[in-house]
């Protein structure tokens, strides 16, 4: 059975000033499913992201919700509150809150639910522990953000995200310096969206294994144009991946979980002590 689309990206062009920097491209996020945005610095990753977001101007193409099979909205025509309703941006670039708890900087993700000066309603408190909950940290609720690690905070920016209750997750990099524990939570949490929650999420990550291990659908970039997309079998392949990134890379399947593995070889590769 076909698995319902949440958030269409058609024929996507997309540039800074006068140049272009995406030329044509296409994602559609699934329901209940990971799509993960790969390829080289300067492809096009997170411009083709903060596009799906209203943040980058199209030049030319279209941006689609879906409600349902044959329900279908421009996403330009939408207020920002009502996108706001629909879907979320985790960015790379967020402001450090100052003099905040941990659940008043998550309670934000209720900003497009509520009336202007309204008082929390019991939705919204339910939105903002269920955020907490998923994300692990509840038991922090009335540190100071400014008390919590990189990890911490970026886990608290996802609870945000989550407390929206919106359909469509947008992750720009959300692994990004931290270090392999809050990695790992990181993924487990973006895999439980879409498992958990029917989340469609689009993803950008930079580790090619991290994205073999999250994502149903991986769209590969290559100088602003998809160069594959399908499943991470598919995709990350040997040809694909040393086409891209401009080095041999090696590919290999894990016997335990099935995953593909991804070897670049360096000048070094094979060295041995």
């Amino acid at each position: 059975m076909a698995v319902a689309t949440a958030l269409r990206g058609e024929n996507l062009v997309l540039g800074y000033q006068r140049t272009t920097v995406v030329h044509g491209v296409a994602v559609h996020l699934r329901v209940g499913r990971v799509t993960a945005l790969v390829g080289p610095n300067g492809s096009g990753k997170s411009t083709v992201l903060r596009s799906l977001a209203r943040l980058h101007h199209l030049d030319q193409g279209e941006v689609t919700l879906h409600a349902g099979t044959d329900d279908t909205v421009d996403a330009t025509a939408l207020s920002a509150r009502e996108f706001a309703r629909r879907v979320t941006l985790l960015a790379q670039s967020r402001p450090h809150p100052s003099g905040l708890d941990v659940r008043d900087v998550v309670a934000f993700g209720r900003h497009p639910h509520r009336r202007r000066f309204a008082q929390l309603t019991d939705a919204d408190t339910a939105a903002i522990d269920r955020a907490m909950t998923i994300t692990g940290i509840t038991e922090m609720a009335r540190r100071g953000v400014d008390q919590l690690s990189g990890g911490e905070l970026q886990r608290v920016w996802l609870a945000t995200c989550l407390a929206q209750e919106t359909g469509v997750v947008l992750l720009d990099e959300p692994t990004n310096h931290l270090d392999l524990r809050y990695q790992v939570e990181t993924l487990d949490l973006v895999r439980d969206l879409a498992d958990e929650h029917s989340t469609a999420v689009g993803v950008v990550l930079h580790d090619l294994d991290h994205a073999a291990s999250v994502a149903d659908d991986v769209v590969l970039l290559h100088h602003g144009r998809v160069l594959a997309v399908g499943s991470p079998v598919d995709v990350l392949t040997s040809e694909h991946l040393s086409h891209a990134y401009g080095l041999p890379i090696d590919v290999t399947t894990d016997p335990r979980t099935g995953r593909v593995r991804v070897h670049p070889r360096g000048r070094h590769h094979g060295r041995t002590r």
